[in-house]
């Protein structure tokens, strides 16, 4: 039979393929698929996007070889990163033997991206992300009050996350976010194996800034903690 002229073109293979691995990361970037969570499996990946079985093999392997998913033998396939930027940050981090210069390093960056997101955020937060700030600081300092480091780590992380995230700057955000890993690592080596009472720093005026639409003042105390050392 003869195909109707206005038949879509078939894209050729490869451009199939391009076109899945799009799909799979905007799936990823947009919270479908979460990071730490399993994949649909490969017949209902086929089934969703419309490719075939090697189509949807061939992107799931290169967005495993970029460090985005994880496959796991029995298990299944799991979202270890949003972007391929992260994995590559993270190998810098464990894998060179100039740790302490890493983790130097990491918090120049730190300072790059928070003193900016700390400004935009005081211009540009919501009541959403004020509420989102006040959730955030609360349980960082139920988690330090308890003496709960690894909770601690995460839910300081969660606030610097949520300050980005209230930049509205989604370029900002995606760069931030592929720094996850370093930014929890200089967190956790600053807290020790304990969280000492000097070691504490008061992010309620960070917090309390942007509330107050505050450019200045906001990048001034998001700074003020990432400064570098004397000499430094």
């Amino acid at each position: 039979m003869t195909p109707s002229v206005d038949s879509a073109p078939v894209p050729p293979r490869g451009r199939r393929v391009q076109q899945t691995i799009a799909s799979l990361r905007d799936r990823i970037l947009r919270g479908e698929w979460p990071v730490g969570g399993r994949i649909p499996t490969e017949p209902q990946l086929v089934t969703a996007l419309g490719v075939g079985r090697n189509t949807v093999r061939e992107a799931v392997r290169a967005l495993v070889h970029a460090g985005v998913l994880e496959c796991r033998q029995g298990s299944g396939t799991y979202v270890v990163s949003t972007d391929e930027l992260a994995p590559v940050v993270a190998r810098r981090i464990t894998d060179d033997q100039r740790a302490e210069l890493r983790m130097a390093e990491v918090v120049e960056v730190r300072r790059a991206f928070e003193v900016e997101a700390a400004r935009l955020a005081a211009r540009r937060r919501t009541p959403e992300d004020l509420a989102a700030l006040d959730g955030a600081l609360a349980a960082r300092e139920a988690a330090w009050h308890g003496g709960r480091v690894a909770e601690f780590v995460e839910a300081d992380a969660a606030l610097h996350t949520a300050v980005v995230a209230a930049a509205h700057n989604g370029m900002l955000a995606e760069l931030y976010a592929s720094v996850g890993t370093a930014l929890r690592s200089t967190i956790a080596r600053t807290m020790g194996d304990e969280l000492a009472p000097e070691r504490y720093v008061d992010h309620g005026r960070l917090v309390d800034a942007i509330r107050a639409g505050d450019p200045a003042r906001a990048a001034r105390e998001a700074g003020a903690f990432l400064e570098p050392p004397p000499g430094g």
